[in-house]
């Protein structure tokens, strides 16, 4: 490689030189930079990229004016490859680690050519044997790190939307999947070969229609931002599949486009990506992004040097305040991001408001939420990250979620994001397990279950948790993202097939992943290929027998996911009983562990009827989704708003709320207008049926019966009447409900 000596750039006056990144101005580029403990910073500009001939043009910026250095270069425009070289203190005890020998990429840079190649020059320091440091204390490598970087490109992003416009979907219809861009398509035969695992095969007509069959109203993808895979798995052969470890926060991953917008480079890959946000947007579907702002790829101290930690790795990283310098990891990744300066809280704010105005995304999940609310004392609900995603202009208009808890000290922090910002419900997660998987798992084995208390507590909206005094009043339901599964974790099938996470592929000796699983595989462990949703022999009860429980456990599941008030999400292919053969932790699997597998047994396109008809039911009738809490007041008819009957047909006690043994309840979600419908929901959480009485009905209305989880499809209603009891019923009649089954009753005028 050769270099031009470095010439000066035009420094930017005043207040251009205050925006970082490198923007279009007049007649080539205006440059800035955060390196504020830094020397001196180079704008590089490549070259014949990649290839021997591979030379550099190099400008000197002005600065540091307020932490940045900034400068005008003329005769530069989009598609030009660039990088930044910064100079300062080599000084690893006190946290500077500046060396002008490292290519270092744009914080705020909107296009990615290359992908780093790890190896020793890729880091700041000296390195050994597994390109651990050789040195101590750490001595700087001479060599230059742009062989193996990717580059940062000037990009345009010009985009025609054709007045297609946001659906603005109310939180209180809103049904979230979860899934990945590569794996919800890679195995789709109705989806051209070319297309699978792009962002245009996930707006394929045929996406959007399984989509808009289940009423899902918005996909939350998990990460799309550029990312680099960690050395250790890299080492391995193996990749970050999630892509929770970002590259660039400004960039599309460029390995979710088509082999074609990759040829064409940066505009081609970004005009795809918001091809299909329109697509979807035309469909009525919103598009929410699970970003990542808590950490980046450069892991621990000792990982390679690729951006941030080369411009002021002081300033962007949290440190312990020790000596020698130690990073303060609250992820579990090696690095933290430090949320308590205002470079880092703006470089998150500026990306957020880039990708809901330029890519018109409709909201974000925040990994790790608590670390981005971190000052100095701990989580702060009124830290100024969180301000700023409640007052920008562009960001109050877009749906924010919190991952609420990191691994620092008082790192569970579920329900206390202020309004209007959400929160995944990890206490529904759990309660909704452990009443209909570990529960009878514990009765089977003779030991005492959970009582219904906690999960009538999450089908009421979780008020325990979201009902905390607010100066702008309570979330409401909508402010619980309520689910059961999500990309981390046992699938939907592989809890009620697994009791133990088996994730030897992994390369970690099944050590990784959590064990706090709460499932239960209904007497024998595995999957049940011919059956369905089954095990090996070996159990008291038969194959059959197994996979038909199994599969009513997934619609119990599905049954309090789509009748509970809040948000429901679920991850892409529970719909239809998807596995990941026990891997909890599948997050380095690019392959068939984690692609959705897209050949359906019969027994799956069942589940799949099912799903839609339970959200349809969800959708139809504002009785399953509450906006408001309701707390049990007595209308003027007589009847509660929120009541629950035991199966004797009496409210039921406080008592029997924590009495273990009492698993069988009623939740009656009472509406005094007579032309809407009242929800009964009856619910046997025993290994035994039982006779119901059920409760009382609205004034001149009896209970028709909807749905029973005991249905393969909700076409077995034609089928029950007289088998399974009569479908229409007056309240205080008796009704059998199966074992561990849900029942749903809709009020219809006598």
């Amino acid at each position: 490689m050769t270099f031009a000596s470095a010439a000066r750039a035009e420094p930017l006056r005043f207040p251009r030189d205050q925006v970082p990144g490198v923007r279009l101005a007049g007649d080539g580029i205006d440059v800035a930079v955060f390196a504020a403990h830094a020397t001196g910073v180079e704008l590089c500009l490549i070259d014949a990229p990649h290839t021997l001939q591979q030379t550099e043009r190099r400008f000197a910026l002005a600065g540091p004016s307020n932490g940045l250095f900034h400068g005008h270069i003329p005769g530069v425009g989009v598609g030009q490859r660039y990088g930044f070289r910064a100079d300062g203190p080599w000084d690893p005890s006190a946290g500077h680690l500046y060396n002008p020998n490292k290519l270092l990429l744009d914080p705020y840079g909107r296009g990615l050519d290359g992908q780093p190649v790890l190896s020793p020059a890729l880091h700041a320091h000296q390195t050994g044997p597994n390109l651990g440091p050789s040195v101590t204390p750490w001595q700087p490598d001479q060599r230059d790190s742009a062989p193996y970087m990717a580059y940062s490109v000037v990009a345009e992003g010009a985009f025609d939307w054709g007045g297609v416009a946001r659906p603005n979907t109310p939180w209180r219809q809103t049904v979230i999947m979860e899934g990945h861009v590569r794996g919800m398509t890679m195995l789709r035969e109705d989806i051209p070969a070319d297309l699978r695992g792009t962002y245009a095969g996930l707006a394929h007509p045929a996406s959007i229609r399984h989509l808009k069959s289940l009423g899902i109203t918005a996909v939350e993808l998990l990460p799309i931002h550029a990312c680099m895979t960690e050395p250790h798995l890299a080492e391995q052969g193996m990749s970050n599949y999630w892509g929770y470890s970002t590259l660039s926060f400004f960039t599309p991953n460029p390995a979710y486009a088509t082999a074609a917008s990759r040829r064409q480079g940066t505009e081609a890959i970004s005009r795809e990506l918001k091809g299909m946000v329109s697509l979807l947007h035309q469909a009525g579907i919103e598009v929410f992004l699970d970003v990542v702002y808590n950490h980046t790829c450069e892991v621990g101290m000792g990982g390679p040097t690729v951006c941030w930690r080369g411009l002021d790795n002081l300033a962007w990283y949290l440190h312990d305040g020790s000596v020698p310098a130690r990073y303060a990891d609250v992820t579990g990744t090696g690095n933290t991001l430090d949320f308590r300066r205002a470079n880092t809280v703006g470089m998150a704010l500026d990306s957020l408001r880039y990708w809901a105005a330029d890519y018109q995304i409709d909201g974000f999940r925040y990994d790790l939420a608590v670390t981005l609310a971190r000052g100095y004392s701990g989580f702060d609900s009124d830290h100024p990250f969180l301000v700023g995603l409640r007052t920008d202009p562009v960001l109050r208009q877009v749906k924010h979620i919190a991952e609420p808890w990191d691994l620092g000290p008082g790192g569970w922090q579920t329900g206390s994001f202020p309004v209007p910002i959400t929160a995944w419900n990890d206490a529904f997660r759990g309660d909704v397990r452990s009443f209909w998987l570990s529960g009878p798992k514990e009765m089977s084995a003779g030991r005492i279950p959970p009582s219904p208390r906690d999960l009538a507590t999450r089908l009421s909206g979780s008020a325990d948790l979201f009902s905390r005094s607010d100066p702008m009043g309570d979330h409401g339901p909508v402010g619980s993202i309520n689910f059961v599964t999500a990309h981390d974790g046992f699938t939907m099938r592989d809890l009620v097939c697994f009791d133990h996470k088996h994730n030897q592929a992994n390369g970690e000796n099944n050590q990784d992943g959590t064990d706090d699983n709460r499932s239960w595989n209904h007497g024998t462990e595995g999957l049940i290929v011919d059956s369905g949703v089954g095990g090996v022999a070996g159990s008291e009860l038969g194959l059959d027998a197994i996979a038909s429980l199994r599969q009513r456990s997934i619609r119990n599941l599905f049954a309090v996911l789509a009748f509970s008030a809040g948000v429901p999400m679920y991850c892409a292919g529970d719909e239809f009983g998807r596995t990941q053969w026990g891997n909890n932790n599948a997050y380095c699997q690019d392959g068939p562990i984690s692609w959705l597998d897209w050949e359906l047994g019969p027994w799956q396109r069942d589940l799949l009827a099912t799903v839609g008809f339970l959200f349809a039911l969800r959708r139809s009738h504002t009785s399953l989704r509450p906006p408001v809490y309701r707390n049990g007041a007595v209308t003027a008819d007589g009847l509660p708003d929120l009541g629950w009957f035991s199966f004797d047909g009496v409210p039921v006690s406080a008592a029997q709320w924590h009495d273990s043994s009492f698993r069988k309840v009623q939740m009656l979600r009472h509406n005094p207008s007579p032309a809407a419908h009242d929800a009964l929901l009856l619910i046997n959480g025993d290994l035994d049926g039982s006779d119901c009485l059920l409760a009382p009905a609205k004034p001149g209305a009896s209970w028709e019966l909807i749905w029973d989880s005991i249905w393969d499809v909700p076409d077995d209603r034609a089928l029950s009447d007289g088998l399974e009891g009569p479908l229409e019923a007056e309240g205080g009649e008796s009704v059998p409900v199966h074992l561990l089954s849900t029942r749903l009753y809709l009020s219809k005028p006598v």
